[in-house]
């Protein structure tokens, strides 16, 4: 499976592939007994997608098997005891990948010319994962943290790792003393390039940043080079190496405090387009604003949920499953905002109940 969900991955799904494109998502549970039901529902979805691919005159039997075995490989991928929310597997000429979500999904198969990323382009936005930069004199790592995961990241030169072998005589000087590791000029040179590495990734893939080290490495880095405006540092070592849940549960009470912030910014945001008539609030008028393009900034409950029928004028309420109903209008609409450039922010539930949970400031 892929570990982190980035923008630059995201982009790669929305590429055309060579018919047939198999997307498959299906709704997983965490827990027993619920989760019982999970390899039942997954088996039948295999099938009816492989159905799909026999039931269409368009794909040759070389294509349709090369579908077929890439879907197999998929669904061996996947672990279904570890499941989240959501799960969608990718099936094309030649390629496969497995997906699981923090957010749930409808059960879906489609068969077209691109993946349908509707679903993961919502969990990503809804994750909002921040960067976390663990520092030691010998290796720093850089981390994607949202609220369910902290992953690796292994892009951009991260980790940065160096030897701390030194001649007998200065490892005597620097033993019991930790400030001593990043006082020579080989740490500085180290934190320099760290420093460098992270302005290349901050700039292809801006998020709020915490660093977490000793206090001697903190200001280290600090010293090397400025930080982007918004970045928290924290007084906690360890963490360069992991592992991963100890990196997220660090995080923790730093993104808690961000999201409050967020929310309140948002909610003030929202209350001034009113007053300048730069609003939209419920499904209906934000579907509208998100098709025209409208939409600068979207917000979103975490887990708002709608399944609704399109009538062309208007969005009616539907039973999942029913004929015609679109089960990830939420999702819709969010990859619409972003397709257009609008922000997309999700919000504690609740906060948006008067606004029919999901609202936005639109642009003109």
């Amino acid at each position: 499976m892929h570990p982190v969900l980035s923008t630059e991955v995201l982009a790669e799904l929305r590429r055309p592939r060579p018919y047939p494109a198999l997307s498959l998502t299906m709704p997983t549970h965490r827990r027993q007994p619920d989760n019982a039901q999970d390899p039942v529902r997954l088996r039948t979805l295999v099938a009816r997608a492989e159905k799909a691919l026999q039931d269409d005159p368009a794909i040759t039997r070389e294509r349709r098997a090369d579908v077929l075995e890439q879907l197999e490989r998929a669904v061996a991928e996947f672990d279904l005891a570890y499941a989240e929310d959501g799960l969608v597997l990718y099936a094309a000429p030649g390629e496969h990948q497995a997906w699981s979500l923090a957010r749930t999904v409808p059960e879906r198969v489609v068969v077209s010319d691109t993946f349908l990323t509707r679903n993961l382009v919502a969990a990503h936005a809804a994750e909002q994962p921040q960067w976390a930069m663990a520092l030691a004199a010998d290796h720093v790592s850089l981390w994607s943290a949202g609220p369910e995961r902290a992953v690796e990241y292994t892009g951009g030169g991260f980790p940065l790792t160096r030897s701390l072998e030194v001649p007998d005589a200065e490892r005597e000087q620097r033993v019991g003393d930790l400030a001593s590791s990043y006082r020579d000029e080989d740490t500085r040179a180290f934190f320099r390039a760290v420093h460098g590495a992270l302005r290349t990734v901050l700039d292809a893939a801006p998020r709020p940043l915490t660093v977490f080290g000793d206090a001697p490495a903190l200001a280290l880095l600090e010293e090397t080079g400025p930080l982007p405006q918004g970045t928290l540092t924290v007084r906690h070592g360890g963490l360069a190496r992991g592992p991963a849940e100890a990196v997220r549960e660090a995080v923790g009470p730093v993104r808690g405090a961000r999201d409050e912030a967020l929310a309140t910014t948002v909610s003030a945001e929202l209350e001034a387009a009113r007053g300048r008539h730069e609003y939209a609030g419920g499904l209906d008028e934000v579907w509208r604003a998100a098709g025209e393009g409208r939409i600068g900034l979207l917000a979103v409950e975490e887990h708002h949920r709608a399944v609704v029928r399109d009538r062309g004028d208007h969005l009616e309420p539907a039973d999942p499953g029913a004929s015609g109903a679109r089960d990830d209008i939420v999702d819709e609409i969010v990859e619409r905002a972003l397709e257009n450039g609008a922000e997309v922010r999700f919000v504690p539930d609740d906060t948006l109940a008067d606004a029919g949970r999901i609202a936005a400031v639109l642009r003109f």
